[in-house]
């Protein structure tokens, strides 16, 4: 692992706003860059109760005029909700006026509902046009030769970086026929998490952008003082995905003790599966939670997440995770 990084939802707790979300974000970005993460990447979801990044490219600004030098960027943009045009002039914007600091992640889903997706696209598409969507907008951040009809301003050859991420070997084979680096979303969606990177890896071809392959996993992070503790912090995130499992989206839930008893043993089965790519605990047990993913699936990048309904409680999560990848990227991988 090169380095480590992180991916905030800008979650609403119940009892907060969205605006105490957004606020939380900076605040939270804030300390990311002085705890030592590389990359600070925000995602786009529509029409829900607990996420306050639906205008992903505004909050990415928001948090870049917040920060000094870390990365900021899209864990990611669905691209299929949007006219690559607008999304080349938007980051274009963003590299503009934070050089050298924007990243663009890609997504394919809609991150939504389908009821939200058509409010978002007004005509849904019935073929599936996302590798050539990816392809113009590339070529919108790049030197447009003369005469060239159409050009992102802001935008033109400001060679915002493009990831592919996925969840799937749909993502991982498209970032290696074009030769882009891959994030994989293991942090809710770990099944197919080894057949992709082995995908990725194996099929990967250099381009003018990356000559060797470049992954990023997601894994998701809970840590406090005992594990005890995080258990019971960790509790809001299982609530929050086992209603979403259920079609019951709402603000971050308070955490509760006995978690087991408010969600079906069949739901949290779900829910723990997808949710099986994380580390929860004190800071030797995140340590070795962590170390073992590490040494799994090697990936050039970690990205953390984590979903806490106390925000004091978040941010100090994320400073021992911190703390511990700081002491693993340095470490050698074992054999």
């Amino acid at each position: 692992m090169q380095q480590f990084s992180l991916l905030d939802l800008s979650p609403i707790p119940e009892g907060g706003t969205a605006a105490d979300a957004l606020a939380n974000t900076v605040d939270l970005a804030r300390v990311a860059e002085s705890a030592g993460y590389h990359r600070y990447w925000l995602a786009e979801h529509h029409n829900m109760p607990g996420i306050a990044s639906a205008a992903t490219s505004i909050v990415i600004g928001h948090v870049a005029a917040a920060t000094k030098s870390m990365r900021v960027g899209a864990g990611g943009i669905m691209l299929p909700n949007h006219a690559p045009l607008v999304i080349a002039e938007q980051f274009g914007t963003l590299a503009t006026l934070y050089p050298g600091r924007i990243d663009l992640g890609l997504g394919r889903a809609p991150g939504t509902d389908m009821a939200t997706a058509r409010a978002l696209r007004r005509h849904m598409a019935p073929d599936d046009s996302f590798p050539q969507d990816v392809q113009e907008l590339i070529s919108y951040f790049g030197k447009a030769p003369k005469g060239t009809p159409v050009r992102a301003i802001p935008g033109e050859d400001t060679h915002v970086p493009v990831w592919i991420l996925g969840s799937s070997l749909y993502g991982a084979q498209l970032a290696a026929y074009l030769g882009l680096p891959y994030a994989f979303a293991s942090h809710f969606a770990p099944a197919m998490l080894e057949q992709a990177l082995d995908a990725y890896r194996s099929t990967f071809r250099p381009s003018e952008w990356l000559k060797k392959p470049h992954v990023m996993i997601a894994a998701g992070v809970c840590a406090a003082e005992t594990d005890a503790e995080a258990a019971f912090l960790a509790s809001s995130q299982l609530l929050a995905f086992a209603r979403l499992r259920t079609g019951k989206p709402g603000k971050l839930p308070r955490p509760i003790h006995d978690v087991e008893k408010e969600i079906p043993a069949p739901v949290m089965a779900q829910v723990r599966q997808a949710l099986s790519c994380s580390a929860v605990g004190s800071s030797n047990t995140v340590r070795e939670k962590l170390k073992t993913i590490l040494d799994t699936y090697r990936p050039d990048e970690l990205m953390v997440t984590g979903m806490i309904h106390d925000h004091g409680a978040r941010v100090r999560s994320f400073k021992i995770a911190a703390e511990v990848l700081t002491e693993l990227r340095v470490q050698p991988a074992t054999a």
